[in-house]
């Protein structure tokens, strides 16, 4: 799926669902709690820290990526940003950047 159907994809289930978008600060702030949430995850599941004993609830990477996912989507509607031309613009900065830094770097090899 190119990244301007999903623009409009979530659009449509904001119109359709969710009435109207949440202000931007409302989404930048849960933004900040799904990021936590994927955090949360990842250091429980790939890094040091243990699950709680008490703690039943099934985690999904996936899910809670796809909740960032949706409210960067969201955030980008709202500020009329077009994501797929702006993901290709900073893919190509790196590009240049970053190709002969990675390359060059003894700690990648």
């Amino acid at each position: 799926m190119k990244i301007n159907n999903l623009q409009k994809l979530v659009h449509n289930w904001i119109i359709n669902h969710g009435v109207r978008y949440f202000d931007i600060l409302t989404n930048t702030i849960l933004l900040s709690e799904e990021v936590g949430e994927v955090s949360r995850i990842i250091a429980r599941n790939y890094g040091e820290q243990s699950k709680q004993k008490n703690c039943k609830k099934n985690e999904d990477l996936g899910e809670e990526l796809s909740d960032v996912l949706f409210v960067i989507v969201c955030l980008a509607n709202q500020t009329g940003i077009d994501l797929e031309e702006s993901f290709n613009k900073k893919l190509k900065k790196k590009e240049i950047r970053d190709h002969a830094r990675h390359h060059e770097n003894k700690k990648l090899k």
